[in-house]
Order: C-alpha cells, then sequence, then structure tokens
C-alpha cells in the first residue's frame, strides 16, 4: 500500500494495521522501520488519552477555570484512584504578548508594561527593567531614589507574600486566611497609593530614578504601617503555624529537594526552603542592598511547610529593611540630572492633584519655545539608548526575575526577554505532585506561588 493510500485509509479512519498486528481503534496506524506509527488528531488531549487507552487510570483537565490554579492555568493530571500518576502544566490562556509590544514603545513607555506582567510584584517589574535600562545608558540613580526604591520593593514583598497566605489558604479551604491575607494587603496597597498614587501597576519607578519625590508625609505614613503590621503578623503564626490541620495538609507535601531545584533552574522561597539560601539582594546586592542588614531564612524542609514559614518570616524581614531605608534617607533628587534622559523631570503635584508642576508648564509654555520643544521629543520620541544587550536580575518575590534587553541605539528597544521566575518555577509541578494525591496538587501550586500574567506573558 503506498503512503497516499495509507493516508488517505487515515482520513476516513479506516484501520491499516497489517496483519497479524493488535486492533487499535481510536487512531489508523501502520508499521514501518523505526516502530508503529500511528495518525492521530486533535491536540495534546487525544495525546495524553492515547497513554492511558488501554488502562484503569482516568485522565482529568483541573483548570484552566478551575478556582484553585488561579484562573488561567491549566493542568492535565493522568490518575490511578486518587493518585497523581502523571501531570502535565498548560499555559498560554493569558498570553499579552507584553515583551514584543515593548519593542514598539520607548525606553520610559516600557515601564508602563512591564509592570502588568507579574501583577502581584508590579515594583520587581519595574526595577528589573530600569536597573538593564540604566545599564544599558551608563548611568546611575540617585542615591535617595535608589533608597526609596528598596522601600517600595520590600512592602511590594509583603503584600505579595500576603497574597499568597490568602489565596493558598482558600484554596485549602481555609476561609479565614483568605480574610486575614487580603485584610492586611489593604494595607499595603493604601500605603503604596498614597506613595505612589496607584495601588498596582505603578510605572513609579523610571529609567534614571523615580516618577516624582514621596509625599511630605511618607515617614510618618510608613512608620505606622510598620506598627500595624508587627501587631497583626503574629498572628499567622497563632492562626496557622500552630494549626494542625494547616500543618498536616503542607508537611511532606510537594517535596522538592535541592539538586532538583537546580536541574530545573527554579529560585526564590521554593529553592531556599530546600536550603540554598539564594538570594539576589545578598549574593548579587543592587540598589543600595548591600548597605542593610537582615536575614535570608531557609530550611531543609522542601516541602510545602517550609516554603510557607520561609514567606512568613521574609515579611518580618521586609518591614526590618523599610526601618533602615527610613533611618538612611537624606535629602536630594529622584531622578537624574540629565534633562536629555530625566522624564518627567518636574514632575510635581499640580492644582489637579497630579501632572507638570504650573510653574514647569507656564515656563515651557510661554517663556522658552527651546524647552517646549525638548519636553515634545523626549516624551513623544524618547531617548537614545547606546547599542548594546544586557542581563540584570533582581530577586522578586518568586525568586529571580532577570531582564534582557538589547539596544541597536534608538528610541525603543530592538528586544526585550525576560527570565520570569513564576514561568520557570511552574515546570517543578511534575516532580512535585507526581505520587501524591489530587488533593496535595493544590497545595503544590499554592507553595509555588506562581502568578500567570508573568507565565504568559
Amino acid at each position: 500500500m503506498t503512503t497516499s493510500d495509507r493516508l488517505a485509509d487515515a482520513t476516513t479512519g479506516t484501520d491499516t494495521t497489517p496483519e497479524g498486528a493488535d486492533s487499535v481503534g481510536y487512531a489508523a496506524h501502520r508499521e514501518t522501520t523505526e516502530g508503529r506509527v500511528y495518525t492521530v488528531s486533535g491536540g495534546d488531549w487525544d495525546d495524553v488519552l492515547s497513554d492511558a487507552a488501554h488502562d484503569e487510570r482516568m485522565v482529568i483537565n483541573m483548570g484552566p477555570q478551575h478556582p484553585s490554579t488561579h484562573g488561567v492555568l491549566r493542568l492535565v493530571l493522568e490518575m490511578e484512584g486518587e493518585t497523581v500518576t502523571q501531570l502535565r502544566s498548560v499555559i498560554g490562556y493569558l498570553h499579552t504578548g507584553i515583551e514584543k509590544n515593548c519593542e514598539y514603545r520607548t525606553w520610559t513607555q516600557g515601564v508602563t508594561f512591564v509592570t502588568r506582567m507579574d501583577y502581584l510584584a508590579p515594583l520587581s517589574n519595574e526595577m528589573g527593567y530600569c536597573l538593564a535600562v540604566e545599564k544599558l545608558l551608563g548611568i546611575e540613580a540617585p542615591r535617595r531614589a535608589q533608597l526609596l526604591r528598596v522601600l517600595l520593593l520590600e512592602l511590594n514583598r509583603i503584600g505579595s507574600h500576603l497574597v499568597y497566605i490568602a489565596t493558598g489558604g482558600m484554596e485549602l479551604g481555609a476561609t479565614t486566611a483568605m480574610t486575614l491575607g487580603f485584610r492586611e494587603r489593604e494595607e499595603v496597597l493604601h500605603l503604596l497609593e498614597h506613595l505612589t498614587g496607584l495601588r498596582m501597576n505603578h510605572a513609579f519607578i523610571r529609567p534614571g530614578g523615580l516618577a516624582q519625590d514621596m509625599p511630605e508625609d511618607f515617614h510618618e505614613a510608613v512608620t505606622e504601617f510598620c506598627k500595624v503590621m508587627d501587631e497583626r503578623l503574629p498572628l499567622y503564626d497563632k492562626l496557622f503555624t500552630g494549626q494542625p490541620i494547616w500543618r498536616n495538609r503542607l508537611k511532606g507535601v510537594g517535596y522538592l529537594p535541592v539538586d532538583a531545584c537546580l536541574a530545573l533552574g527554579v529560585t526564590g522561597p521554593v529553592l531556599r526552603s530546600a536550603g540554598l539560601p539564594w538570594d539576589l539582594r545578598k549574593v548579587e546586592p543592587y540598589s543600595c542592598y548591600d548597605e542593610f542588614e537582615f536575614d535570608v531564612p531557609t530550611s531543609n524542609g522542601a516541602d510545602c511547610w517550609a516554603r510557607y514559614l520561609i514567606r512568613v518570616e521574609e515579611m518580618h524581614q521586609s518591614l526590618r529593611i523599610v526601618r533602615q531605608v527610613l533611618k538612611k534617607l537624606e535629602p536630594g533628587p529622584v531622578m537624574v540630572e540629565d534633562k536629555k534622559i530625566a522624564w518627567p523631570a518636574q514632575l510635581s503635584i499640580s492644582s489637579d492633584g497630579m501632572g507638570n508642576s504650573l510653574e514647569h508648564v507656564r515656563k515651557i509654555m510661554g517663556q522658552s519655545m527651546e524647552s517646549l520643544i525638548h519636553h515634545f521629543k523626549l516624551v513623544t520620541e524618547g531617548f537614545h539608548v547606546p547599542p548594546g544587550q544586557v542581563y540584570v536580575p533582581v530577586e522578586s518575590p518568586r525568586g529571580e526575575l532577570g531582564y534582557h534587553l538589547v539596544s541597536d541605539g534608538g528610541t525603543r528597544p530592538l528586544r526585550v526577554h525576560v527570565r520570569e521566575p513564576s514561568f520557570v518555577n511552574l515546570q517543578s509541578m511534575p516532580a512535585m505532585s507526581e505520587g501524591g494525591l489530587v488533593a496535595d496538587v493544590i497545595a503544590a501550586i499554592a507553595s509555588i506561588d506562581p502568578v500567570m500574567g508573568g507565565v504568559d506573558r
């Protein structure tokens, strides 16, 4: 029989099995010198079903609409009873094309895109992107801007870890964790809104520094926030750390030793839960992090329980850093002096509550044609970045968040690629879950703390 005859038979569903071979009802197949070849269609679902066609195993979809898989993550589980024998992650349901969009915007406009990737840690994305742009430019943000960046990053880290506890607890049936976690996160978001003007997706960290300085009462607002968190964080130890049901649902679940973490490229709290104290704030410090005293919590548990304890302790360490920032802050600029890069250089609270100061608007509109032209070109065209490429990593709440930027000397990036920790860490799901119970899959997902906006960027 010719190849065309076999293709025709496969199209009509005719079995072209050579005489003596077993017949397979779900797809046409043929024998070749390389072995049996099947003609199947229907995508990955049929591929998975083919493995379990003659078995007692069951294949189920968990997601993408499942509330415990963060809304847009699909897990294809192959199960024998309650035991997971095979797990595959299917992603791409939230694809936004953020990296490619950045290549069609100016370097400054790119901040408004990257901040929307990991939307629970928007400031970490802004930080990594801006540090990469500044490295290409060969500039460094003023000291006050660097310290305020650290302040914002650590506040953001606390808020992100609170969402981990809230959503992870909700997925495991602990509704109290959800209500408490989001209550404390509201405190973080209220403070960030007061400091930057927005609760999320701030676009506040800009190439060269910050969009504007902090409000006059920010010192008191941050200090009060630290007092509130000092009172409330011990409540999590009382409600969860010492709670036998919570402990039993997490202890010994989602085990991933350090060698597996290194083989898979896993970073962040998942790696530190396996005993390796790898934290970029310590090993490759940036933005004055080497001036602060803080500990990197680790554990040898390598399970969901250890990851929970580490994230709780990291919130305490973040508060410790925030207090040190307040002590180190001194008056000064928050944006580089170079007028060809600094934008918006004169941004301050105006009569409308936002925007350029009236003095600056009065100057560029009525007194200096050159200033108006320069302002217009800087906003519409952006600044030129010397040719080259860089990779700059920062420690986000989920691990190593790295930005690889390529410039051809123009006002837009030639290439933007992000090493997103949620995307990399998610490939540890099969290693964590196969051989365990289906109920423990939920705990394993929660312990990775993936943000699908970053995975499907």
